[in-house]
């Protein structure tokens, strides 16, 4: 368990937190949620202790170990990586260390024979002897193979030290346990693994994710930051979104009777208690649920930006052709034997085990860049918006927000333009922002509010929820389920992909892999499994 007692913080005139007393229990996980800048993180620096509130005070019983997913990469270059995770048990790692240096001493005495075995005891009592095999099993759980555990961090790549890292903050069986977006470069193998793990930990865990999937299937409470204030609910976050966005659209309709409203509420908590008893959380999460009154579902003060495709015209049936496309990069093969045809409808998500697969393939066909092999022809009535996955050069410009928008305009109107902008939530003064002062977030969705204005029927996005706070990926994500022209596009949020693709391309260097399908039946289909295996065996070509 662990508690917080009127904790406040300010910087300067800033208030994040105010007299926030909250407390974690032990068998739940909490996803901490929050819109961009609100706190999360900072939340979680007063729980480890990394940063001192203002007032108030952090409570955690004696003895209990608290664990926290690690932000800098390289922290431990010069160590190796078995020995990295097992140094997430500090009290164990320590005992391992003066162990070995007694049991080195040429002069070893009957001193040091009685410390040997105090430490021994210790070292039992805390199963010591299994830490190597413990922190194996987690390595190799989230993808770092035996070939790489004696290896030190500085030779690993930022994404395998990510997944070290995380091995650490699990390693143990901490009480304890906090991750500040632990979902961030794993692949959806690796996701699902975390999930299974946290699925299974009997301990206190608080998260902060991005991934409404990963929260959805892990998390037993939601603890949402607002105005100062953390609210606690019971549910996962699709519970909390769809249950508060329930409870505004109540507030907002002055003609349904209070009784009705009353039995609406209380047949969705019914019908999510139901759901509930079905997944992996079964007994305790429906539990949770059963036990809510309809007073505990409160209306979100949360703005949901308006992300809404329309385009001008309807595309014909020839929408894209790809014939063996292949690119290298610095002698490495990107892909290769690359060949498809993309039909009216087709809403592709373009996926693979190199980042740089599909950013070089959509900056092929944006003509970006040019392949080494083979070709590829869209349609003459597609009219295609471009989403790229580095947006930088759009924004080295000191112009204001409304001229930024207006030079991608047909319509110069101020007001028109601002309209724009307001469903982007950049009104009033915030219009008048220079473009070149935006953080990632707000980058993006100036972005997409010049796709908006282009009134495409084909979209290419690249990684689109990058930078993005949970509001506006949901809102982009209803956008393009909604979406009636085509789609290819690339994201690591497996609930984005799931709820959008109805077809999947995998990328390898050996050619691809095409399959009409969701994506989570593509990722557990057995035949596919082994599919990819040869498909990414380096003795092909």
């Amino acid at each position: 368990m662990i508690s917080t007692s009127n904790v406040s913080l300010s910087y300067g005139k800033r208030t994040l937190f105010e007299d926030v007393t909250i407390k974690f229990m032990p068998g739940n996980c909490y996803g901490l949620i929050g819109a961009n800048g609100a706190g999360k993180s900072t939340f979680l620096k007063i729980l480890s202790g990394e940063i001192e509130p203002n007032t108030g005070t952090v409570d955690i019983p004696a003895n209990m170990r608290l664990a926290v997913l690690k932000q800098n990469h390289f922290e431990y270059d010069e160590y190796p990586v078995l020995q990295t995770v097992i140094m997430g048990h500090k009290r164990l790692f320590d005992i391992m260390q003066e162990k070995d240096a007694i049991y080195a001493k040429p002069d070893f005495n009957e001193e040091d024979g009685l410390r040997a075995a105090e430490l021994e005891g210790e070292f039992a009592d805390m199963e010591g002897w299994n830490a190597e095999y413990e922190a194996a099993e987690l390595l190799s759980g989230l993808g770092i193979g035996e070939d790489l555990h004696y290896s030190l961090m500085k030779d690993l790549s930022g994404s395998e030290k990510v997944r070290v890292l995380l091995s650490q903050a699990l390693f143990g069986n901490p009480g304890i346990l906090l991750l500040d977006e632990p979902t961030n470069h794993l692949d959806a193998e690796s996701i699902m693994w975390l999930e299974n793990f946290l699925d299974n930990f009997q301990n206190t865990v608080i998260v902060v994710s991005h991934d409404r999937h990963f929260l959805d299937a892990v998390c037993t409470h939601v603890a949402d930051i607002d105005f100062g204030k953390i609210q606690m609910f019971a549910g996962n976050y699709s519970f909390w979104y769809e249950s508060s966005q329930l409870a505004l659209r109540q507030r907002t309709d002055s003609n349904k009777k209070t009784e009705d409203k009353r039995k609406e509420l209380e047949e969705f908590i019914r019908r999510f208690s139901a759901n509930a008893s079905k997944s992996k959380q079964a007994t305790s999460r429906a539990k949770l649920l059963e036990k809510l009154t309809v007073e505990d579902i409160k209306p979100s003060s949360r703005k949901y930006p308006y992300i809404a495709f329309k385009p001008e015209r309807e595309a014909g049936n020839q929408i894209l052709n790809v014939e063996n496309l292949a690119k290298s990069l610095d002698g490495n093969t990107i892909f290769s034997g690359i060949t498809f045809m993309m039909d009216k409808g087709d809403k592709i998500a373009v996926i693979g085990r190199n980042d740089l697969a599909a950013s070089t393939f959509f900056e092929v066909l944006a003509g970006e860049k040019q392949p080494d092999k083979g070709e590829f022809k869209w349609g003459t009535t597609t009219n295609t918006a471009y989403f790229p996955k580095d947006n930088t050069e759009f924004f080295n410009t000191d112009l204001n927000l409304v001229d930024w928008l207006r030079q991608y305009s047909v319509e110069k109107d101020e007001s028109f333009i601002r309209g724009f902008l307001g469903r982007m939530l950049f009104s009033g003064e915030e219009s008048l922002k220079k473009a070149n002062v935006l953080s990632g977030g707000e980058k993006v969705r100036c972005m997409f509010s010049k796709m908006m204005l282009q009134s495409g029927n084909v979209l290419v996005l690249d990684e689109p929820t990058n930078h993005l706070d949970l509001e506006s990926i949901t809102a982009l994500n209803n956008a393009l389920k909604d979406f009636n022209g085509t789609i290819l596009f690339s994201s690591h949020d497996l609930q984005f992909v799931d709820t959008i693709a109805n077809r999947i391309i995998e990328l390898t260097p050996n050619g691809i892999i095409d399959k009409r399908m969701g994506y989570e039946e593509y990722l557990s289909d057995a035949n596919i499994k082994e599919l990819r295996k040869k498909m990414y065996a380096t003795e092909m070509v």
